[in-house]
């Protein structure tokens, strides 16, 4: 098959117009409004729900363990559900439902301006400081040094880059991909006009499965955040669920930092030290970022990471936005560019059952687009 017919014009990745468009457009949202208000945002909403589970039970690793696996399902099923029935409405509210979702999974602006804060008060209000860098980080304080607060501030900017953006974003890279692969390899799949279309991807279902992902990872998350602590038993599978899943967006997270900061080096520095913090996961992308940033980041009494250089400055922390800034640039890069890969594989056949049994692209008979 000659190359110009596996690449092709556009339609050669029309497949994954609708995702991409759906993450244009959750991105553009999280930069241009930051957060939806708390009283109706859904992540709070699902706080509340899981709110009610904690409290004391005769049996608490058997509550959790269903907590754990039930809530982060329900979400997901409710936030596919809402894709699903946009596609019944009309063409273009799949993309728009899709997206309007991924944004309430997504928080990098808002993370970035309270760091930014943070930092800032570090320097001319250090006890306004202490009372603003509780939005960041779940430690105390009361005592920390004005250098201590801006390492806490960093140290929180690059976990929850992790936590709070990456996550939620390779969930919906992976649950588009699957989405892409099923439609292709069924030919049965939810279509953009409404209804069940035969014969193509479609754009509902890779939408659908997306934004299932983002918020099945946004849901582990938040489990873990409200009852992932030892004086709770019933948030042991709630931890325990997050440290897996947490797994591949923590490492991805590090990555992102080392590219954003130009040195490779700094994510096989950040390597040595990942593993100094109690937690699997945040030891990475903080560890990185410590690196990148040549700065001695610690949480007294508890680890040390880059233990030879000297703590943050206040131009280190900036520096440190700006870095954290530019490493979700390259996650929204790259969840992009795996999509358009998937797509273009879609596209080509490569993921129907005769494609992947030949092992070598072919055309896919009546692969639909977006349009």
């Amino acid at each position: 098959m000659a190359t110009a017919s596996l690449l092709g014009p556009a339609s050669a990745f029309r497949p994954a117009l609708a995702p991409l468009a759906a993450l244009a457009l959750a991105v553009a949202l999280d930069l241009a409004v930051a957060e939806p208000p708390a009283r109706v945002h859904p992540v709070a909403v699902f706080g509340s729900v899981v709110g009610r589970f904690d409290r004391s039970w005769s049996r608490p690793r058997l509550v959790g363990v269903a907590v754990a696996v039930g809530l982060p399902i329900a979400a997901a099923a409710v936030a596919g559900g809402v894709v699903v029935l946009a596609a019944l409405a009309g063409p273009f509210l799949p993309v728009a439902a899709a997206g309007a979702v991924l944004f309430t999974t997504v928080s990098l602006r808002m993370l970035l301006a309270t760091t930014a804060e943070v930092v800032a008060l570090t320097e001319a209000d250090p006890d306004a400081a202490r009372q603003s860098v509780r939005a960041l980080a779940g430690r105390d304080a009361t005592a920390l040094s004005p250098a201590d607060l801006r390492s806490a501030a960093v140290e929180s900017a690059a976990e929850n880059l992790a936590d709070g953006f990456v996550a939620p974003l390779c969930g919906f890279a992976l649950g588009s991909a699957i989405g892409l692969a099923l439609g292709t390899t069924t030919g049965l799949a939810v279509g953009a006009t409404g209804g069940l279309a035969g014969g193509g991807s479609g754009a509902a279902l890779p939408l659908a499965a997306g934004v299932a992902g983002a918020v099945w990872v946004k849901a582990v998350n938040t489990l873990d955040s409200m009852l992932g602590y030892r004086s709770k038993p019933v948030g042991w599978a709630s931890a325990r669920l997050d440290d897996a899943v947490m797994f591949l967006p923590a490492r991805a997270t590090a990555a992102c930092l080392a590219v954003a900061a130009g040195s490779i080096d700094a994510l096989r520095r950040g390597a040595s030290w990942a593993g100094e913090p109690a937690s699997p996961n945040s030891g990475w992308p903080m560890a990185t970022a410590a690196a990148a940033l040549d700065a001695r980041l610690e949480k007294p009494g508890h680890y040390v990471l880059n233990p030879d250089a000297v703590p943050p400055g206040v131009a280190d922390a900036e520096r440190a936005v700006r870095l954290v800034g530019v490493a979700g640039g390259v996650a929204v890069a790259l969840a992009a560019g795996w999509l358009a890969a998937v797509g273009w594989l879609a596209a080509v056949g490569w993921l129907t059952a005769r494609g992947l049994s030949a092992g070598w692209p072919l055309p896919a008979a009546g692969v639909v687009g977006w349009f």
